[in-house]
């Protein structure tokens, strides 16, 4: 891979000239459906290779914003200064807009969407595994933890719930432990990552700590959120937003000579579900944010207004600001609910398969990055019975209880048909 595609983030800031800054305004509103950029940029931002995969549509392997605005369309926000963003309906499969789709960048603990999409549907949720200490070897310095003790009992979806609220990278270990080991959880992630067409995808870790050589993108982590949302048990721990996790055993004090283990609360990081620092997003049902030194932030989010429900994935801001990506997201959220029905489709997010599917037609877009669509083994996670896979009927999904807060006076109910069966629908009460 060039190593042009695997920007550090970016330390300096410095507006345009305002000569140059009136020139772009202009051209933007003499051909609003042209790609054009959407942030100030400097030279030494990292700059997107000139050729990039165009799976899901040839404008998808154009550097640069993509976006076809019909008349009456709002303009993509101000500001934006992710190395990469796409905005996506989520059931439909179109993309809105996209601003270097294929950019292959470190995706931080947005790559556990993968993890989980992958690994989840293998592990029973109430099976419990005592942690060895081998299990937690070879974690990376500063990784992200949930608490995990050696020597203690965990279920599996207690696991699942340090994975996605404190984006444990302890849990994820455990978990990968239990599932055979490192490597061939990293195998299997790849593979999926392949049966997904998501061929920018390069898996080193399975909790993505950065490591040489392991990339995403926003079109890769697009599909990984896509492809898990239709998976009830990812549904209900992406968009829990507080919980209880196991502690250690200590002596209790109503029953001399027992212990009793105790129990901590741990709140999800995605702060757009949480309002933690930012305003809460309406509408928002997960997925999973991520941060490190090498990656800058990255996250994916899906959210339902009315009857439209997209995606936004945004990677790296520029902008040094407090908690930029999720307010870059919202802005995102906030223009693709406004615009959807007053662009046209810069490209499409491709179904599952060896010939990477759009709505009903073979993909032309695996030439650009080198790679074909299954080429390699396919995942090992096939849809089961329940549903978890494509097809099926309306169906409801508990997400009430002890491990869930309902934000905002929400109710939740499932939609389960091809392309996005059994998503998480929020809906005002009232």
């Amino acid at each position: 891979m060039p190593t042009s595609s695997r920007a550090p983030k970016r330390r300096t800031a410095a507006p345009l000239a305002a000569s140059a800054a009136l020139l772009l305004a202009a051209l933007l509103s003499a051909a609003p459906a042209h790609a054009a950029p959407t942030a100030d940029r400097d030279d030494d931002t990292p700059k997107p290779p000139a050729k990039m995969s165009d799976v899901g549509g040839k404008r998808l392997g154009r550097p640069g914003t993509q976006v076809s605005l019909k008349g009456g369309a709002p303009a993509l926000p101000k500001g934006l200064s992710g190395l990469s963003w796409m905005v996506a309906d989520a059931e439909s499969g179109d993309v809105l807009a996209a601003h270097n789709a294929h950019w292959e960048l470190p995706p931080a603990s947005t790559l556990k969407m993968l993890f989980a999409d992958t690994v989840l549907p293998k592990l029973p949720k109430d099976r419990e595994h005592k942690v060895a200490p081998s299990d937690l070897a070879g974690m990376g310095a500063g990784s992200s933890l949930v608490g995990v003790k050696e020597n203690l009992t965990y279920s599996v979806h207690d696991l699942w719930l340090g994975v996605f609220l404190r984006s444990g990278n302890d849990a994820v270990h455990v978990l990968s432990a239990m599932n055979g080991g490192k490597g061939k959880t990293v195998q299997e992630m790849q593979a999926h990552a392949e049966q997904l067409n998501a061929l920018d995808t390069h898996v080193v870790t399975p909790d993505g700590y950065d490591e040489k050589g392991q990339v995403s993108s926003a079109y890769d982590l697009t599909l990984f959120a896509r492809s898990g949302l239709q998976k009830a048990d990812f549904r209900e721990y992406c968009s829990t937003a507080t919980a209880q996790f196991p502690g250690e055993y200590k002596k209790d004090k109503k029953n001399k000579g027992k212990k009793k283990r105790e129990s901590f609360a741990i709140q999800n990081t995605n702060r757009l579900l949480t309002g933690f620092q930012v305003p809460q997003y309406k509408g928002i049902a997960g997925v999973k944010n991520g941060y490190t030194t090498h990656a800058g932030s990255t996250f994916t989010g899906v959210a339902q207004h009315g009857d439209r429900v997209l995606l936004v994935t945004v990677m790296n801001p520029q902008k040094e600001e407090a908690n930029e990506v999720y307010k870059e997201t919202s802005k995102l959220f906030d223009w693709g609910f406004e615009a959807a029905d007053k662009v046209e489709p810069v490209g499409t997010l491709v179904r599952p398969g060896p010939k990477g599917l759009t709505n009903g037609s073979a993909s032309d877009g695996n030439r650009g990055s080198g790679k074909k669509a299954g080429d390699h083994a396919q995942a090992a996670v096939s849809p089961g019975e329940d549903g978890s896979g494509s097809g099926g009927m309306w169906t409801a999904i508990g997400v009430t209880g002890g491990s869930l807060v309902l934000l905002g006076g929400v109710a939740y109910a499932v939609h389960r048909r091809w392309p996005l069966p059994e998503l998480v629908r929020r809906r005002s009460r009232g």
